[in-house]
């Protein structure tokens, strides 16, 4: 890998933009009257929330082991992934990089972007085909791979991720929304080798709080610091940072979150091997499953009017559903409804 220098793949307006400073929080004070930001000074929730998210970073920093300036917060992952397609693709210009079959959303950025998306190819059991990537990766203006490890919707994490990394000359982003469940190490261990590393985390899945809608990016200080300069000022609203805050005071009931849907994961698993309309469960290392049935259609739609909800992939992917893992009783729905279908 060249070395890499961050100035010459940040887009040219956002290294001459001035990031929105809130005087308030870059600022310490005892007991200030607070008559600067045009609020209410009535209600439980008439101030604005801190714009640097300070206390949840601090939080967050000790816990992973890294400093405040290595992390940035956004309004769910997807805010993020957003900002980074912003920040390092030039519109009309530009492309991005992604797995295929991938999540949907960087497609969606970078098209909002208007920048190009490069589909890399997987092999039958999902995985990249490292010559493939060899060759894709040198098209021109290439600026950003999202690798999504364990992906979405194939459920089954990407091996050897270094060499990606190391053979990407742009920006590598390793979204790790389903880390959790795999136990596999965290790529943030690499970021002091490769500055051109993000990785993506979030509180939507493992932590059960996706309705607080809060994503996290870990990266160089210098990546860390375009993303706040581009991002809103207050994109963390203060409910979400307060429930954020008493969650990584209980680590146990991460752990406890994981280990009840592994646990319902591996139940889930053997019921599937009694259902006749399947035809292959493949491996997976997040919180859901992607299916293969003989008939994708009928089952979906038996599914559907049951009031039984999944995320049916054909034809991207023929004949597959991805289903995530529920409560015993929604997952004693789910079999029930299955078990009456016949192949």
């Amino acid at each position: 890998m060249k070395e890499f220098n961050i100035n010459q793949s940040v887009r040219k307006n956002i290294l001459e933009l001035q990031p929105y400073i809130s005087f308030r929080d870059h600022n310490e004070f005892e007991n200030p009257v607070l008559m600067d930001a045009n609020e209410s000074p009535f209600g439980n929730f008439n101030r604005y929330p801190d714009s640097t998210q300070r206390k949840v970073k601090e939080k967050l920093a000790s816990i992973k082991n890294i400093s405040v300036d290595h992390i940035a917060l956004g309004n769910g992952s997807d805010e993020l992934i957003d900002l980074i397609i912003k920040i390092f693709c030039e519109p009309k210009k530009d492309s991005i990089m992604r797995m295929n079959p991938s999540f949907a959303m960087y497609d969606l950025y970078a098209s909002i972007n208007e920048n190009k998306v490069v589909k890399l190819g997987l092999n039958k059991n999902f995985e990249i085909i490292k010559e493939d990537f060899l060759n894709l990766s040198q098209e021109e203006r290439l600026k950003i791979f999202f690798l999504c490890s364990p992906n979405n919707p194939t459920g089954n994490s990407i091996d050897d991720l270094e060499f990606f990394i190391r053979n990407f000359s742009g920006i590598i982003v390793v979204d790790e929304a389903y880390i959790e469940f795999s136990g596999r190490t965290s790529s943030i261990e690499l970021l002091d080798k490769y500055p051109n590393l993000i990785v993506l985390q979030t509180f939507s899945k493992a932590w059960g709080m996706a309705g607080a809608r809060v994503g996290v990016a870990y990266a160089s200080k210098e990546i860390i610091a375009f993303i706040n300069t581009v991002k809103a000022p207050f994109n963390i609203n203060s409910l979400s940072s307060d429930l954020i805050l008493k969650a990584l005071d209980n680590p146990e009931q991460l752990s406890q979150n994981v280990h009840s849907i592994l646990s319902e994961k591996s139940w889930l698993q053997d019921c599937f091997k009694t259902i006749r309309c399947i035809k292959k469960v493949y491996p997976s290392e997040a919180n859901f499953f992607l299916v293969e049935f003989e008939n994708v259609e009928e089952v979906y739609d038996k599914l559907l009017e049951k009031e039984v909800l999944t995320s049916k992939r054909s034809p991207h992917i023929p004949d597959c559903i991805r289903i995530n893992v529920g409560t015993r009783e929604e997952n004693e729905q789910l079999i029930t409804v299955l078990q009456n279908i016949e192949s």
